[in-house]
């Protein structure tokens, strides 16, 4: 097996990249914790029972079988559409309807776009979506990151999946029937998929369109999600179909609602069906590419194999050691949500169609290029995972961020479906961007510079452009008063409003790019940004410790309830936004009146059950007492959140998992590591979750995090330090992270 591995794996390791690293056992098994069905199921953590509604009851993942960063997440579909805030998947569904190449954007509240739908079935009778639903038992569903298998019980046709980077490979084996029917449906919600049946090639091959929501709702996106599924037989017969009308013998359709191909087999002999699917977002022609280079040689089991072997070298890059399988299993299915998202979008041959709905086709060379990211949620924590644990994905990253703003014109908000959408607030590319930079992962040329610093400068002169996503929302604005007045109802936002937020975040994003002004040299930009940094001031009502709407000419709006959802906030109360300074704590400490006013500040909030884990805002809050001297609380606080808000049965995860920023936080967390300010090169320290962790870093060095004694009862940390020098202050730096060795948590006596 392992000389199998070696032959097939350069198909798939372009994606894991250099998390293969070599101290990874071959028996080493940490993918055997990871249970994807977590966060399938309506959520029953604290915070979203007490905040949650609608979507936010649900973490809004699903069950996908991929590879880390995959172009396709291959998923059991018990919802059959693609509009905005239905995933696939919901564990409390009874029906399979299909198993589906999905482009979800895991644990969100955005649409599934480019989709394919397969789906067995023992006649042609009931084709369409809404009637060939199967029933399936959660007793009979095995999910794992590499594999799933279900039975679905009305047809009892087992149906297993397993994928590589580009394709999924479908197995089905068939009991009842003397013959096997197999159809293939583009998931147009919008009537305009395409597919066509070529019997000579074994093949089904079309595309689905993709449309825009947010910005541009409903228009084209400029390039469709096109497949091509080829199946280890020929076919008896074939046809089409749309809704309940059947076309036997029909080999293609176009523009329809519901519609699909099927293509059946007599059973002779062996009664099971493989259908190797590629995908592509450039044409049928790279669909078919990446099927033949990603699949010609393996099956399905030495597909799968490979898989697993890549799943486990990724998630070995952190090893928690002797920890209980509960905690297992909740910390390595946190990894492999964490891993999900941003996905690869270039074919295996480096084409990938042009952002913003270009007519040109580009070609990433020798890295890959991504898209998907909710950068709203993702620069918290997610993105500097990837810089602390995979920088050379990283990397990849921010340049294909930086490669999309080049094409377009102006550096995007909140990239999805390839186009620019301007979801939620904020102008965090330029956040990720600063926090790569910073800690040593990215270089930036000063074009590249000066395509951030347009956005914090400038505004479209089109009104086209800007109503098409480009650049800040509300900037002049913001630059003309020091923050965004409540007059300003912030229009061509699919968030409306909501000024005050804004405020905060864009000073926050002025932070982070006067960092990378400083490290360039450019100084008179440095000092510019810094003090626009400090425009979270501007929106600070010192008569009642916390942040609040306000006029054009400087006063206080009246309409003002701290622990109520204002319109002026976003998705929180006054209160929860206070907290958002992340890159100038003593300044919000001194606004305050001082550590023992702001400790007491934090305290009533969190007694008042103010802090809402369910959503991002508030992420940093808990590791605010790092900071003002109080570290203890930190560590309480988290492992109340730790224990309260995630647990390893399928409604255990807040919602949204928001691309894995839910997930990510667990994972820092769990380390005692937090970067509260992404852009500096450091994180907040506090007592992790385990005795002993050891972290796998890309440049060969190994990190240990021990806290001997924990376990045992011991409470309080008597000593911090790292190789046996002990460290001063609340934070540790990446740069001396990443030079390995022994972080080491000396505690006081037990209980």
């Amino acid at each position: 097996m392992k000389n199998c591995f070696l032959k097939t794996s350069f198909i798939v390791l372009a994606i894991a990249g250099s998390a293969t690293a070599s101290h990874v056992a071959a028996e080493d098994n940490d993918v055997a914790y990871v249970n994807p069905l977590i966060g399938t199921a309506p959520s029953h953590t604290i915070s979203a029972l007490a905040h949650g509604s609608g979507s936010e009851n649900n973490a809004q993942v699903i069950p996908s079988v991929t590879m880390p960063f995959g172009m396709t997440n291959w998923t059991p579909q018990t919802r059959h559409v693609e509009t905005k805030c239905t995933a696939p998947y919901y564990y409390a569904d009874t029906l399979i309807t299909g198993f589906r190449g999905s482009h979800w954007l895991s644990g969100s509240c955005t649409q599934d776009y480019g989709s394919v739908t397969v789906m067995p079935l023992n006649d042609t009778k009931m084709m369409a979506a809404d009637k060939r639903g199967s029933h399936f038992s959660h007793a009979n569903e095995q999910s794992t990151p590499y594999y799933y298998k279900t039975v679905l019980e009305d047809s009892r046709i087992e149906s297993e999946i397993t994928s590589t980077a580009r394709t999924g490979i479908l197995r089905f084996t068939f009991s009842d029937t003397d013959s096997g029917v197999v159809a293939i449906e583009p998931n147009s919600d919008f009537a305009e998929g395409f597919i066509q049946i070529i019997p000579e090639r074994n093949e089904c091959v079309g595309y689905n369109p993709v449309h825009r929501i947010y910005q541009g709702w409903g228009t084209l996106a400029g390039f469709k999600g096109y497949f091509v599924a080829r199946f280890d037989r020929a076919f008896d017969a074939y046809g089409t179909y749309f809704g309940r009308e059947i076309q036997y013998g029909q080999k293609e359709l176009s523009h329809h609602p519901g519609l699909g191909g099927f293509v059946s087999f007599a059973l002779h002999g062996s009664r099971t069906i493989i259908v190797k699917v590629g995908t592509s977002f450039t044409s049928i022609d790279e669909a078919r590419k990446n099927l033949d280079a990603e699949t010609r040689t393996v099956d399905f089991d030495s597909a799968k194999a490979v898989s697993k072997a890549v799943w486990n070298r990724m998630l070995s890059v952190i090893d928690i050691g002797a920890a209980a399988a509960d905690e297992k299993t909740k910390f390595y299915t946190a990894l492999y949500h964490s891993l999900l998202q941003p996905r690869v979008y270039n074919d295996y041959d480096g084409s990938y169609p042009g952002f913003a709905g270009s007519d040109s086709v580009y070609h990433s060379g020798k890295h890959n290029y991504y898209d998907d990211f909710s950068l709203w949620d993702t620069y918290r924590a997610l993105h500097p995972l990837y810089n602390l644990l995979l920088p050379e994905q990283s990397a990849d990253m921010m340049r294909s961020l930086l490669a999309k703003g080049a094409q377009g014109g102006w550096l995007p908000i909140f990239p999805c479906w390839n186009s620019y959408t301007s979801a939620m607030i904020g102008d965090h590319g330029i956040s990720v961007i600063a926090d790569a930079y910073s800690k040593g992962v990215i270089d930036l040329t000063e074009s590249e510079y000066q395509l951030l610093k347009k956005n914090a400068t400038q505004s479209p002169l089109s009104y086209a452009e800007y109503a098409n996503g480009k650049g800040r929302r509300a900037l002049q604005s913001y630059m003309k008063y020091g923050y965004i007045p409540l007059e300003d109802s912030v229009k061509e936002s699919f968030h409306k409003g909501e000024q005050v937020s804004r405020t905060l975040e864009y000073a926050y994003d002025d932070f982070a790019l006067s960092a990378i002004a400083k490290k360039m040299g450019k100084e008179e930009d440095a000092r510019y940004f810094l003090s626009r940094s400090e425009n979270y001031r501007h929106v600070y009502d010192t008569s009642v410790s916390c942040v609040r709407g306000r006029f054009a000419d400087g006063t206080f709006t009246d309409t003002f309830r701290k622990t109520e959802r204002m319109p002026y906030i976003t998705e929180g109360t006054p209160w929860q936004y206070t907290w958002y300074v992340p890159h100038d704590i003593e300044g919000l400490i001194g606004l305050m009146g001082g550590r023992e006013k702001f400790n007491r500040n934090l305290d009533e909030f969190f007694a008042a059950g103010q802090y809402w884990h369910g959503n991002e805002p508030g992420h940093q809050i808990p590791f605010l007492y790092a900071y003002s001297g109080q570290m203890e609380k930190t560590k309480k606080i988290v492992d109340k959140i730790l224990h309260e808000e995630y647990s390893s049965d399928p409604g255990g995860l807040s919602g949204n998992d928001d691309s894995g920023q839910m997930s990510a936080w667990y994972v820092f967390a769990a380390l005692g590591l937090y970067p509260v300010c992404p852009a500096k090169d450091e994180y907040a320290v506090f007592l992790p979750a385990f005795e002993k962790i050891t972290l796998h870093f890309q440049n060969g060095r190994t990190l240990v995090i021990a806290a001997d004694g924990m376990r045992s009862g011991s409470t309080r940390v008597k000593e911090i330090t790292l190789n046996g020098v002990p460290i001063r202050g609340a934070t540790l730096s990446h740069s001396e992270l990443l030079k390995g060795g022994t972080l080491e948590f000396v505690m006081e006596g037990n209980k």
